[in-house]
Formats: C-alpha cells, structure tokens, sequence
C-alpha cells in the first residue's frame, strides 16, 4: 500500500513538473505616423511621404513553462544590433523574457521606413524611437497572449518563386567597381545579357517553410514562413511580398479568427524572383499581387501536411562575435577623404560618393560586434545570421543541423549586410565593395555558418550531421567498374573533392570555383536529391596519378558556360601535362572558339591538334569519355565516338581538371562526376556511363 502510494506521488510529481508549452501572438502597427520619412533599399537618399501597404511587427512567444522565446519580423529594410539591444533590454525588463532569448529580424522590404544607415540613406531620426517602442509592445503583447498550444512543421518546394540573381562575367567581360578598378568577375542580375555571362554563381534555396502554432483545441495561432527571396519591389510605402505573404495567409486559414501570419526572411543576398535561364520573352512577369498568390498556394499544400505536438521544450542559445571590417588602406582613404570633402555638408549624389564616405565610416570603426542566435522547439530549430547572406550558407546550415527540421532567418539581431563565402570576394561586385552594406571581414561567412551550427548542436544537444548526398543508380555503377578515383563535386566548399571510391585519392581545387550548383541526372545520381557541381571561374581542380599505365579512361560531365564563339579558344577541361607550362608529351582536351573548330572537341597531344565532329550546344550537360588504349585515344561524346587519333601515350602524373597545365582558356562552367580508370573501357562500358 506504501509503495503503491509512493508511486502515485512519484506520477504525480512528475505530471506537475511536466512542461506544458504555450504560445501567443500579436500584429501591431509599426507605420510611421509622420510622414514624410526616410527609406532604405536604394543607393541615394530619399524620402516618401505615401503609404501603399501599412508595415507591422508581428510577434510570437512560446513557452514550455522553463524557458521562454520571443520572435519578432519586422516590415524593414534593416534594423541595427544596437537598436534591438535597446528594445531587447527594455522588453527583458518588463516580460522578464531573457534578451538573449529574443530573436527580432528584418523582412528586408526596400520600401520600408529607414531604421538604420546604409549607403545614401541614414536612420530616419523620428521612426527609429517610435519603432522601439513599438517593438517592447509587441513581445509584451505576445506574452500576455500565451495560451495552452501545439506545434507542426512543413515545407514545399516553391522553386519557380526564387532564382539566383548574381551571375558570373566571361573573363573578357570585367567591369569597373566604384573605385575604378577593373574587378567586378560576378554581379547582381548580370545574366540579363547572355553573352556577357558564363553562368549563375551559387544555388537556390527552393524550400517555403512554414512553422505552425495552434491552440491546444486546435484553432490557429501563427504561421511563421520562411522563404529566400530577396523582395519583389513596390512602391512608396509598403511591406512587400512580406506583408502580402502574411496577411493571405490569415485569409486563407483563419480569416474570422485573430490568426498571425509571418513570413520571415530567408537567406536571400544572391537571390531574386526573376530567373535570367529562361529567355526574356518567355519569362513570366506577375505583379506583386499575383507572385504573392502563387506562394500562397504552395503554402497552403504544405500546410495541409502538418501534423502538431504539444509535447515540446523550449531552448534557445546566443552568442556574440566581434568581427573586423575591411578597412580602406591608405591610398584608398586618402581617395575618399578628397571626395568627401569636396562634397562639403550636401548629400552623396553619385555611386563614387556614396562608397568614398563608406570608406571613412568603415575606418573610423574599424570593426563591429554580430550576434548569432539558434533557437529550438521541441524538434524544430532556426538559425539567425545578421546578415544578407547568400542561400549557399543556408543551404549548409540546414544540412549540418542536428535537428529533423530547420530553418534559416537572415537579417536577424542586426543588419551587418552582405557576407559572401569567401571565394566569392574576388569576384567583386556590388555584394562585396566595402561599406556598411557589405564590410565585414573576408571570413565572416564562415565563421557565422559555425557559429549558427554550433549553435544548434547547443540547442539540441545533439552533434552536427555529417552531409553527403545520396548514391543514385548510375553513381553505383560507376563504382561497380571499379575506378580508381571518383569525384562526385558535391562539395559546399574547398579545397578538397572528396573521392568516392575506399582509394582516398583525393584532388584540391585551386583558385576561382563557385560550389554546389545544379549537377546532371539528379534522379539517377542522387536518387532524387539534387546533384551539385563546382563551376570553374578560371580556376582548376588538381591530382596526380604516379601509378597510371598507358592504357586508361577519364569520364567526366561538362557543362560550358562560355558561348562556342566567345573567345579564340572557348576552355580547355582536361589536361596532362607539367604544371604552370606545357611540353611535347602532354595531352589536353577542350572545345574549339572562333579562331577554329567552334563548339567542336579539340583533343591536343604534344603539338597535334585532332577535332571532333559534332558542335557542342551552350549550357548543357555532355558526357565526354577520353579511353587510352595501346598508343590510341578515343573521345566519346555522350555515349558515341566523336574522335580518334594515334597519339603516343601520355606518362606525366599530374593532371588538370577544369583548366589547361599552363592555365590559358581554362573552363568557365561546371564539371561533375569525374572518374579514372586504370584500364580502357568498351565502348558498351562507355554507353553505361553517358547513361544513353
């Protein structure tokens, strides 16, 4: 009887300790009340005295009875980390919420009132206090609206909504950057004119997310959406597609009810709506209303899939990093300081000025505190960068975090602008000219991506996943010919392609490459995931191959970017020669330009040109098989033979992919796939691989 008691306590215990979670959640008005006010999103300064759409706040707070969260989305540009510190802390004093257990983003609209400085425009000096105010009440509110709640989670591809908008310059095509060097290699929305582009310069994040909250009965609370698309554009003020977003979803699921639809930013610095693949006539061009309408219809198929828990804890973690900016050295400040000075107290009227007086804010600061923010829901996770960063790092995020679901909020805790991987900052461009839009250090991506994951890890108490894609039909039999190296490219960055065979030999990009784009055949290489692979901008991928004998095969998939008559020689993707130089006895293979064979294979043995037959169309996908066999080499275009020639066989070990031994008219596209065999395989083998 005792013991029987003892257990009933025990149960009873344990049943009051139990967390119960709640949330709330509250729109409140955030619309300038005077009028006119300062904007951020264009490069000069301006003022709007018209409201089309009204901006809001729109906030939630969840609770498992322990810990408690605050998420707040904001209709604005940008919104300064010492502007939410403030709000942070005066919401902290009166919620008793931790500030550090408050995440507050921006939706990035560029027709919302300026809350922070950023190029041509400074913080509007009446809204940035009534914003404040505005944003205590709004977690203030949530809270007093916390109720018994449950909690889902579901995405969709909505990949006809959001495409890349930075693409990559052909090499003879390099612009001027505002300080008049020739730097710009990449820029935002270049693919507008084909002929001066080789391709896109990352991947897209196709995935609309959506966190759903009800009531313990089952009526709805809040859709928070996440989606990576950088905004539409409308006029005077407005929320954007953000506001639109937000409000349909309301009407579509609770329209008589006090339902709060969200849609949060997702990592969007490289991406837009429009999609410069399809040509300009047949791509489409809705209005605001229309592309608005269409995500809303993709939303609603997702959130008829949701299944909710309220069985759920709460944790959320924070950390502070103090990162450097890219100062201007000594003749680049001197420039400015000329330029600033000569424009006495007026306002930046041209690009040069508006980056000469960047140069003198970025070396009076020198460097800037960024938060990093994860934050869970039972198995539910987000992620914040401070940034606009680009959909590559959300993409890496979200494949390394510990939990089933993630998502990514950009522009989170601060506006700190935009943060490229690394690779890209030598390709310059508008995304990466130093300023408070884009100053941070070099290897700030990084170091935030870490941080973000580790982060989760926290939150999950659980490690990291280790990514890899998938092994589809033809990436087995490719092995099962037993190569001896294999180099999927499915990397998220460099400077090692990892080799998919148990030989481990592995080979190291060098120099200009842009990762985890499109690949071929994702259905039969990936079993339905999407095949990833580099693009080469003037750089190569490198190995050696001491033990290879005369008779071998490289097969490999290309995917030119340049057009066939872009330049004397369009690339070469394949060599074998001596580093940095060229001799009698090595061999290369490449496509001819306008001074010869255009489009066409060109494989160059020692001195010996021979050319294929068949012209190789732009931007698309080809299997090439080179087979050596008893001093003769065959190329195979796409399963058939495109060229042979008697050529003594090539010992030089070290090889090149993706450009020449002596680095002239490398590649400007993708590679993927590459695989060397020690044997000459039949031509039947050769059918196998170019999966015909």
């Amino acid at each position: 009887m005792i013991r029987r008691l003892l257990l009933l306590l025990v149960l009873l215990a344990a049943q009051l300790l139990r967390a119960e979670f709640q949330a709330g959640a509250v729109v409140i008005d955030i619309t300038p009340p005077k009028l006119p006010v300062l904007v951020n999103g264009g490069m000069l300064s301006r003022y709007v005295d018209k409201i089309n759409t009204r901006v809001k706040a729109r906030a939630i707070v969840a609770t498992d009875g322990k810990e408690s969260v605050a998420i707040v989305v904001v209709d604005s540009c940008m919104m300064g980390r010492e502007l939410l510190d403030d709000a942070k802390k005066a919401a902290a004093a009166k919620t008793g919420i931790a500030s550090d257990h408050m995440l507050i983003s921006a939706t990035h609209a560029h027709s919302a009132p300026a809350s922070m400085g950023c190029l041509g425009t400074e913080a509007d000096p009446a809204y940035v206090p009534f914003l404040k105010g505005k944003l205590v009440e709004a977690i203030d509110a949530a809270q007093k609206a916390l109720k018994p709640a449950r909690i889902g989670f579901a995405k969709q591809d909505a990949a006809d909504f959001t495409a890349l908008r930075q693409w990559i310059k052909r090499p003879d095509r390099v612009t001027e950057d505002p300080f008049g060097n020739l730097s710009v290699r990449a820029n935002m929305h270049a693919g507008r004119v084909w002929d001066d582009v080789t391709g896109e310069s990352g991947p897209e994040d196709p995935d609309l997310s959506l966190i759903s909250i009800q009531s313990a009965d089952g009526k709805p609370l809040a859709v928070l959406a996440n989606f990576s698309m950088h905004y539409f554009g409308d006029k005077d003020i407005s929320a954007d597609y953000f506001g639109l977003f937000a409000e349909g979803l309301k009407q579509r699921i609770d329209p008589q009810g006090g339902m709060v639809g969200i849609m949060s930013h997702g990592c969007s610095g490289d991406i837009y709506r429009v999609d410069y693949k399809v040509p300009e006539k047949d791509r489409p061009k809705p209005t605001i209303d229309e592309y608005t309408q269409g995500l809303l219809d993709i939303a609603m198929k997702a959130y008829a899939q949701i299944e909710y828990r309220s069985d759920v804890d709460v944790a959320m973690a924070e950390r502070r990093m103090t990162l450097k900016y890219r100062v201007p050295d000594k003749q680049r400040l001197e420039w400015a300081q000329r330029i600033v000075a000569e424009m006495g107290d007026r306002l930046a009227k041209t690009q040069t000025e508006v980056y000469a007086r960047e140069q003198i804010l970025l070396h009076e600061r020198q460097q800037t505190e960024i938060v990093v923010q994860a934050l869970r829901i039972g198995p539910i996770g987000i992620a914040t960068t401070p940034n606009e960063t680009y959909a590559i790092t959300g993409l890496k995020i979200k494949a390394a975090s510990p939990l089933p679901h993630t998502l990514v909020i950009e522009l989170a805790n601060g506006g700190d602008g935009y943060i490229p991987p690394p690779e890209m900052h030598a390709w310059g461009g508008y995304n990466t000219w130093a300023a408070r839009s884009a100053g941070l250090e070099v290897m700030a991506e990084p170091k935030i991506t870490q941080a973000a994951i580790g982060l989760l890890e926290t939150v999950s108490q659980a490690p990291r996943k280790l990514w890899h894609l998938s092994a589809g039909p033809a990436t087995k039999s490719l092995v099962d010919l037993g190569p001896l190296a294999y180099w999927r490219l499915n990397e998220f960055t460099g400077p090692v392609a990892v080799d998919a065979t148990l030989h481990e030999h592995q080979a190291t990009y060098e120099g200009g490459v842009a990762y985890y784009l499109d690949g071929p055949h994702a259905s039969k290489f990936c079993g339905g995931e999407v095949n990833r692979a580099p693009h080469f901008v003037g750089g190569r991928l490198t190995t050696e191959f001491a033990q290879l004998g005369e008779d071998y095969t490289l097969s490999m998939w290309i995917w030119n970017g340049m057009p066939n008559e872009g330049r004397d020689f369009c690339g070469w993707f394949y060599s074998r020669d001596h580093n940095q130089g060229t001799s009698a006895f090595g061999e290369h293979l490449g496509i001819g330009g306008k001074s010869g064979h255009t489009g066409k294979l060109v494989l160059q043995v020692g001195q010996n040109l021979f050319i294929g037959k068949t012209e190789l169309p732009r931007w698309s996908w080809q299997h090439i098989a080179l087979v050596r066999k008893s001093g003769k080499a065959r190329v195979y275009l796409n399963g058939a033979l495109d060229l042979e020639a008697d050529a003594p066989a090539v010992k030089i070990p070290a090889i090149f992919l993706g450009g020449r031994s002596d680095n002239t008219d490398n590649w400007e596209g993708r590679l993927d796939e590459i695989a060397v065999f020690d044997k000459a395989l039949s031509s039947q083998e050769i059918v196998q691989l170019s999966l015909r």
